[in-house]
C-alpha cells in the first residue's frame, strides 16, 4: 500500500492550461466557443477497401464472472457436470473425427480400385486393338496377294488370247495368200471380193 501512495504522490498530475479569452471585435458577430468546439473537422470516411486500424480510447471490457469457489457441494457438482460436458464433448469431436478419416481412407481405397480395374480393363481392350489390327494386317496382305495372283492370272490369260488371236490373225493371212496365189494360178475371180459386202 505504501509504495502505491508513494508512486501516486511522485507522478505530477496534469493541469490544463487555458487560452486566454480576447474580446470580440465590434465588427464580427460574437462567435459561441462551445459550438468551434463542436464544429471540429470530422475525419475523411474512409474506402471500403482501406484497411486502416481504429484506435479505440479506454473501452472497457466485460471480464467473465467469475465463480467463487465457496466450498459447497453445489459449485462442485456444478464444476463436475461442466468438466464431464467437456470431456463429452472432446469425445464426440475425437470419433467424428476417425469417423471422417475412416470414410475419407475407404473412398480413397475404393477410388483407387475403381482407378486400377479402369486401367486393366483398357490395357485389355487396347491389347484385343492391336490383336484385330494385326490380324486384319494380316488378312489385308493376303487378300493383296491373292489379287496379285489374280491379276497375274488375268494377265496371262490375256496374253494366250493375244496369242490366239495373232495366231488366227496369221493362218487366216496365209489362207487368204493361198487363195489368192490359187486365184492367180487359175485366173478366176473369188466369188466374194471383199468379206462386207
Amino acid at each position: 500500500m505504501a509504495e502505491l501512495q508513494t508512486k501516486e504522490e511522485a507522478a505530477p498530475v496534469p493541469v490544463p492550461v487555458q487560452a486566454p479569452v480576447e474580446p470580440p471585435l465590434a465588427e464580427a458577430p460574437p462567435v459561441n466557443v462551445v459550438e468551434k468546439k463542436e464544429a471540429a473537422p470530422a475525419p475523411p470516411p474512409l474506402a471500403e477497401e482501406s484497411k486502416a486500424l481504429v484506435v479505440v480510447e479506454n473501452e472497457k471490457i466485460a471480464d467473465p464472472v467469475k465463480k467463487q469457489a465457496t466450498g459447497g457441494s453445489l459449485d462442485r457438482d456444478i464444476a463436475l457436470a461442466g468438466i464431464e460436458k467437456e470431456k463429452k464433448l472432446s469425445n464426440v469431436k475425437a470419433w467424428e473425427e476417425s469417423e471422417k478419416s475412416k470414410a475419407e481412407n475407404k473412398a480413397q481405397k475404393q477410388l483407387s480400385t475403381v482407378t486400377a480395374w479402369e486401367n486393366s480393363k483398357k490395357a485389355a481392350l487396347e491389347a484385343q486393338l492391336r490383336k484385330i489390327e494385326e490380324q486384319l494386317e494380316k488378312k489385308k496382305a493376303e487378300y493383296g496377294e491373292k489379287m496379285k495372283n489374280k491379276m497375274a492370272m488375268v494377265h496371262k490369260q490375256a496374253e494366250e488370247k493375244r496369242a490366239i488371236v495373232e495366231a488366227k490373225k496369221g493362218e487366216e493371212i496365209l489362207k487368204a495368200e493361198e487363195i489368192a496365189a490359187k486365184h492367180r494360178a487359175t485366173g478366176t475371180i473369188p466369188k466374194k471380193l471383199l468379206g462386207c459386202f
